[in-house]
Formats: C-alpha cells, structure tokens, sequence
C-alpha cells in the first residue's frame, strides 16, 4: 500500500488525479442531468490533487498532507529501490 501512496502522492499522480477529476467532471457535463452526479464525483479527485492532499494515506497512519506524506515515502515509485 506504501508503494500505492507515494505513486498518488508524486507530482505525477497529482497530475494524473487532477486529470481523472477534470475527466469525470466533463463527461458528466456532456451527460447532462443524468451526469451531474458523476460530476460531483469528480470534485473530489480534482480538489485532492488541487490542493495536494491524499486521501488515502490516512488509512495507511500516514499523514493528510501531501508533501508531509512525500517526506516520509520518499518522491515516487524509484525511491522504493533505495
């Protein structure tokens, strides 16, 4: 799970979760009424990569903040080689 959350919590998966988030925003746009719960839906993985929270990480006893979570996992993925 710890590989799973630094991927999340790397730029990349911050970009990655703000592009998901647009993604579900604008297809449940394009759906029209039937779509404007998937829009909300999409709210949360735009605002999580927005602001740089994880959301997930609290369930592994790591912290909200995303950079606080990087400092502890290290920056991405080739870091678990180390």
């Amino acid at each position: 799970m710890d590989n799973f959350i630094r991927l999340i919590a790397s730029p990349g998966g911050r970009a990655a979760r703000i592009a998901i988030g647009t993604g579900l925003i604008g297809t449940g746009l394009a759906m029209g009424r039937k779509g404007w719960a998937l829009s909300v839906l999409g709210l949360v993985p735009l605002s999580m990569g927005a602001f740089d929270w994880c959301l997930l990480a609290p369930l592994n006893g790591l912290p909200f903040d995303g950079p606080q979570v990087r400092a502890i996992l290290g920056a991405g993925p080739a870091d678990s080689a180390r």
